[in-house]
């Protein structure tokens, strides 16, 4: 133990005598000192459903407790520090968006879904995107979360997340959370919400024909090499017939409860295909092509990608290049891709209050 720290080592200092030691030690004890406030047991002050006006203040599917701040650095391929409980499957909330983008692109690759700029309801009709606004919300207004579609997804309305705002996000609401904003055309209005994000996992769902989980499995994370130490699950409600089978959809977060719980040594692999530009194992697993597209701004939401974080003008970390990427979670899950470093960083239960100065301090650490 170093101070409140546990490191597990993975040596690898041989490729860069710049890097400190020591500058890393200190930058861990940092994000160690600086843990989310949510409790570690869901007994506690937990979720972010609790924000929710009632009656959608409540979980759906399964939660479990969380371990302490935890994570894994990995430069150039190659791990160069793990702390925590790096090993630990905890849940990762809205990272899980991004892995719904990288599935996008496997059906993409697999011509499920040759063209994102066509409605959802020319290939899966039947499930909510048939009528009126909804019949001209895109695959790509989803993936941007610029879709406007109205509706219920598993007992949810869309409006329980109309004039939700987060903190990356630098603008404030117009309104309250929940509140029946009205809504605009497609395309023309930025909203997180996460019962869109579910609707949007449910057509993909429909789109391959198969269970989401299933996909990841095979597609992504047996090509990358990663654990079986992982699960993707969905509410109690959110089963479905799909081809003479009773699956579950499965959300794109865990703001009410399922969702992906997964060790930070697996998510790291993840990331890395992403700053990879889609190969790993010495494979193309996603187009490159797709990837450039998750990693391109929105036109109305330059801050965003498909369903990934860009850090456009540095105003989400000032003190992190403009070409990094983040998939984050709330409770403080964060996937850091830094491209001029080829590093992927995860770190999970930091309060995000706290995540900018963590970030300069590894930096610091790794440039020397």
């Amino acid at each position: 133990m170093r101070g409140h720290a546990e490191f597990l080592l993975r040596a690898v200092f041989d490729w860069d005598n710049t890097m400190s030691r020591s500058d890393l030690d200190q930058a861990i004890a940092f994000a160690v000192a600086h843990e989310t406030a949510w409790s570690r047991d869901t007994s506690g002050p937990w979720g972010i459903h609790l924000e929710d006006p009632p009656p959608w203040n409540r979980l759906l599917g399964p939660v479990h407790a969380r371990g302490p701040v935890s994570g894994t650095i990995v430069v150039r391929g190659e791990t160069v520090l793990s702390w925590g409980e790096p090993a630990r499957a905890d849940l990762t909330f809205s990272v899980a968006k991004t892995y719904l983008a990288l599935l996008a692109g496997i059906a993409h690759d697999r011509g499920l879904l040759p063209d994102v700029n066509e409605p959802v309801c020319e290939r899966v009709p039947g499930i909510g995107f048939d009528e009126g606004r909804n019949a001209r919300v895109t695959w790509e207004h989803l993936l941007q979360q610029t879709s406007e579609w109205e509706g219920e997804c598993f007992g949810l309305p869309d409006q329980v997340d109309r004039y939700r705002v987060l903190p990356f996000q630098g603008s404030a609401a117009a309104g309250r959370k929940g509140e029946p904003r009205p809504l605009k055309s497609p395309g023309t209005f930025w909203e997180y919400n996460d019962v869109r994000i579910n609707q949007f996992s449910l057509a993909l769902m429909h789109l391959f024909g198969q269970p989401l989980p299933e996909v990841f499995a095979q597609a992504i994370m047996e090509p990358v090499g990663a654990s079986r130490d992982w699960r993707w699950e969905g509410y109690d409600n959110a089963w479905v017939e799909l081809n003479g089978r009773r699956v579950q959809s499965v959300p794109g977060g865990s703001h009410w409860g399922g969702g992906v719980s997964i060790n930070s040594f697996d998510q790291a692999l993840v990331g890395q295909l992403l700053l990879n530009e889609g190969r790993a194992g010495g494979k193309q697993v996603v187009s490159a092509g797709w990837i450039a597209r998750m990693c391109r701004p929105c036109a109305i939401a330059p801050f965003y990608g498909y369903l990934v974080w860009r850090n456009h003008q540095r105003r989400m970390f000032s003190s992190v290049p403009e070409s990094s990427l983040f998939a984050i979670g709330a409770g403080g899950s964060f996937t850091w891709v830094e491209p001029e470093r080829q590093m992927v960083l995860v770190v999970r239960w930091l309060d995000a209050a706290f995540a900018d100065a963590f970030f300069q301090r590894i930096l610091a650490a790794l440039d020397g």
